[in-house]
């Protein structure tokens, strides 16, 4: 669900073409699979209508996101696009650190270049690696350092969104692969 003052910024974006500010809230972070999957990712756009414009970038794998966009690979880490001059360094874009739970999103960190990941990794520093043509947005092939997580582990955490109102039930497999996971980051962490 969208805030208010979100889609009224939608609607000044839709008028005038420019606007300085967007304004990002917890409430704005739901259910990371009711939005549009992208190769393993999410997206989404914070400004009414222009959703499209976010799904087209996303899917021809470059370009400039528009303002509004939002990039989701976990429930627990995001990154949106602001309006041009938010953030030279950035090319615009704020990074989050969410804690979820069914009771919606907190957002516990959010910012450039303080911003830390669960795996201790911080995501300007990640992100900033991506070539130009990606616009910040890290996949595989990106330039990007990996993330210690496999495909089965990302699309299991996914799944496992707490705010999402189906609840999903993993496999004996799946919560086998996550356990594993958990132990690789206490492993790596002591």
């Amino acid at each position: 669900m969208k805030s208010l003052m979100t889609l009224a910024l939608g609607a000044l974006i839709s008028v005038s073409g420019v606007a300085a500010e967007l304004e990002v809230n917890a409430e704005d972070f739901q259910c990371i699979t009711d939005m549009t999957p992208v190769r393993g990712f999410y997206v989404d756009n914070l400004i009414e209508g222009k959703l499209a414009d976010t799904v087209a970038i996303a899917e021809a794998e470059q370009g400039v996101y528009p303002p509004g966009s939002v990039v989701q690979l976990v429930p627990t880490e995001v990154m949106v696009k602001h309006p041009k001059g938010f953030s030279a360094a950035t090319n615009d874009w704020e990074f989050f650190e969410l804690n979820v739970s069914p009771e919606g999103s907190v957002i516990h960190k959010r910012g450039f270049v303080d911003v830390e990941n669960r795996f201790g990794g911080n995501c300007f520093a990640c992100h900033i690696k991506a070539e130009p043509k990606y616009d910040f947005v890290c996949e595989s092939d990106h330039g990007c350092d990996p993330i210690p997580l496999s495909l089965e582990v990302k699309r299991l955490l996914q799944k496992l969104d707490p705010r999402c109102e189906i609840k999903y039930q993993p496999t004996p497999e799946e919560m086998d692969a996550l356990q594993k996971f958990r132990a690789s980051l206490t492993a790596n962490r002591g």
